[in-house]
């Protein structure tokens, strides 16, 4: 079985079980944001973590290895997203991306925000003219060193 064939199975059987993000995220004890990222191939899981998610979703016990396995991370089939949601991720970056930057350095330095020491919360914002995706990411700043 490879990766891919995992993270096929996984989103087959959270489907046929009725299982939500959060759901699994509680069986992991993470938060829904990265349990998804986990389960989609794009973090590793512990032992623990992956006992409990073959047991959740019925996976077979080669999946508890594939899954403690340390993944390549931030693969997309195509270097510029033809997904709409995840084009306009694609826009949004740039667009604002300088603008995110030259705020980023204007108030921290010169550095980086780390995706590695890294938070992120997905949220539904009630709106009376529809429904808003709120997006919060928290990470912490790293300078670049002068040596």
């Amino acid at each position: 079985m490879s990766r891919s064939d995992l993270t096929q199975r996984i989103l087959a059987e959270k489907i046929r079980k009725g299982l939500s993000w959060d759901a699994i995220a509680r069986t992991l004890g993470v938060s829904k944001e990265w349990a998804a990222a986990a389960c989609l191939g794009q973090m590793a899981l512990t032992a623990a973590q992956a006992h409990a998610l073959c047991g959740l979703l019925n996976l077979p016990r080669e999946a508890e290895t594939l899954l403690q396995i340390v993944p390549y991370k931030g693969s997309l089939p195509t270097g510029i997203p033809t997904d709409p949601l995840l084009y306009r991720f694609y826009e949004i970056l740039s667009v604002y991306g300088m603008a995110i930057k030259e705020i980023i350095h204007e108030e921290f330095g010169d550095g980086i925000m780390s995706a590695i020491d890294f938070r992120m919360r997905i949220a539904r914002e009630p709106d009376p003219q529809g429904d808003r995706v709120k997006i919060e990411m928290s990470g912490k700043f790293l300078p670049y060193r002068v040596y």
